[in-house]
């Protein structure tokens, strides 16, 4: 069983991180951008909420499979979700996952605030429950679709007997949020993602069940890296060094 390391504030400071710092927030921008912004597009566009779930649901699929590829150096975790669940399998330190929260935050937060205004103010759609859907059923559902991003991610990027499926990953990933929005879209807003859920409600000032999707995902992105790290992944090598844990 991999155990958290906690690392240290000196990591702040070291290159590598300040680089993959960078990369991260240019691929979380990215991300957001396109995936707030096709739900923009959607609404002012399409008449057919069907149609616009589709619409929506490849957009997130191609832009976090290319962001995942583009972000290599930081991992291209796009997702405090994805961030925790790698830090409970021991990939990435205490402190450094701190650091890759708040650079998330920070990078939906400007993509939103950037779309809000080159869309002339166009309202920026928030994740919030389907009406009859309750908070545990919200939070079950964020839950259940977050462990199946996480399980993915563990299967086809982390776990290095990936065979005939190695480099496919980030596409994999990606097919796999889309699918997750076309069946959870209508009912939770199938976030998965409490950054993505982060920008749209700060800059649109509506927090209505806002907890809902740091709770839901934050429990199956932890779930989905501490069962996956601890009954599949076999290692035959030394473990990396807490100080350099990362994907």
């Amino acid at each position: 069983m991999a155990k958290i390391a906690l690392g240290s504030h000196r990591e702040a400071t070291q290159p590598d991180c300040i680089k993959a710092l960078v990369v991260e927030f240019i691929t979380t921008f990215l991300f957001v951008f396109v995936g707030v912004g096709s739900a923009m597009a959607a609404d002012k566009l399409v008449g057919n909420a069907l149609v616009g779930l589709f619409f929506v649901a490849v957009a997130h699929a191609f832009v976090v499979a290319v962001m995942i590829s583009a972000g290599h150096i930081s991992g291209g975790h796009l997702n405090p979700a994805v961030t925790l669940g790698l830090l409970f399998g021991g990939h990435i330190t205490f402190f450094r996952s701190i650091l890759y929260w708040i650079d998330q935050l920070l990078a939906s937060s400007a993509a939103c605030f950037l779309l809000s205004y080159l869309t002339g103010g166009l309202s920026t759609p928030v994740h919030t429950l389907a009406s009859g859907v309750g908070y545990f059923q919200g939070i079950i559902w964020e839950i259940i679709l977050t462990f199946s991003l996480l399980f993915t991610v563990y299967a086809t990027i982390v776990d290095p007997k990936k065979g005939s499926i190695d480099g496919l990953g980030p596409l994999l990933t990606g097919f796999v949020v889309g699918a997750n929005i076309l069946a959870g879209g209508p009912f939770s807003g199938a976030s998965m993602n409490p950054a993505r859920s982060f920008g749209p409600a700060l800059v649109s000032g509506d927090w209505t069940d806002h907890w809902v999707y740091w709770v839901g995902p934050l429990i199956g992105g932890g779930l989905a890296g501490f069962i996956y790290e601890q009954f599949f992944i076999v290692r035959s090598h030394v473990p990396i060094p807490y100080e350099e844990a990362r994907f």
